[in-house]
């Protein structure tokens, strides 16, 4: 018996893994969503959108990647997201051989955001650390502004925001399940990326993204203020985000932990823009 190959996903097999994907992975997003998703590149040449495992003429497997070029500290950061790794059950001893095609491309920084527990400890074998899971479950309360203004109206958040910031709203705008804002005044402005979700039956906001950490947590008090006036009961934020924990949050732990697999990025260079995070609706 022959061993599985393993070849590129390349723009004419992507609509053979998607289905895939769709069959085996999550029926509950149909092949065209999967394949949309995975159109979604920041790189103007991604090598691949994956590997897949075939056997014979079978795909019995597969790994998807996002790429996104990023400037991290004023350098060019090459990243690549691993998602949607899935393989048939008679073939999970040709795992690890998807991953290592991944991670042995040259250049990039890799992250994995929602691994399962498996998941994530293959890909510790394989040298990833895990990012502090950690969250901050705040809840929001009436606050006054103080000069303070949320942004909301995409044209005002355009006039708002300038280089990076801009950038990463006109990236993102494209999905309709992200909400994104900008607050601040005219002393900066911060861009801010959530998804609406639900903690113990009551509407939450899940931060992904903050343009700028230190605004972030100076005007955290007013963006709960603005968030509780628009019926958001709670934010949850990653521990990792904030130099302090508010009087009014509590922490959550317990949760898969995402894993980064990087020599020189610190885990405050990562956030969950260009990745399968933003790019499907989880």
């Amino acid at each position: 018996m022959n061993r599985p190959s393993i070849e590129p996903v390349t723009e004419p097999i992507l609509p053979e893994f998607a289905t895939f994907l769709s069959a085996r992975l999550n029926s509950s997003f149909s092949a065209q969503t999967w394949e949309m998703a995975l159109r979604n590149q920041w790189t103007p040449k991604p090598p691949n959108y994956g590997f897949v495992l075939r056997d014979d003429r079978r795909v019995v497997g597969g790994i998807g990647a996002y790429y996104a070029d990023r400037l991290i500290r004023g350098e060019l950061t090459r990243f690549c997201n691993i998602t949607s790794w899935c393989v048939l059950d008679n073939y999970r001893q040709q795992s690890l051989r998807l991953a290592l095609a991944i991670i042995q491309q040259p250049g990039f920084h890799f992250t994995d955001f929602s691994p399962t527990k498996v998941v994530a400890a293959s890909l510790q074998f394989l040298k990833f650390r895990p990012l502090d899971e950690r969250q901050l479950v705040i809840l929001n309360l009436p606050r006054l502004s103080c000069g303070v203004r949320v942004l909301r109206r995409p044209i005002d958040i355009q006039s708002a925001l300038t280089g990076d910031a801009l950038r990463e709203y006109g990236d993102h705008v494209r999905f309709p399940w992200l909400m994104q804002l900008a607050i601040g005044n005219d002393d900066g402005w911060c861009h801010v990326i959530y998804k609406r979700r639900t903690y113990k039956r009551m509407p939450s906001a899940q931060i992904l993204h903050v343009s700028d950490a230190k605004l972030f947590e100076r005007h955290l008090d007013p963006l709960c203020a603005y968030l509780l006036m628009r019926g958001v009961a709670t934010t949850h934020v990653e521990y990792r985000t904030l130099n302090r924990k508010p009087r009014n949050s509590k922490i959550r732990n317990g949760f898969q932990k995402k894993m980064i697999l990087s020599p020189t990025l610190k885990d405050e260079d990562i956030d969950y823009l260009y990745s399968e995070s933003v790019a499907l609706d989880l």
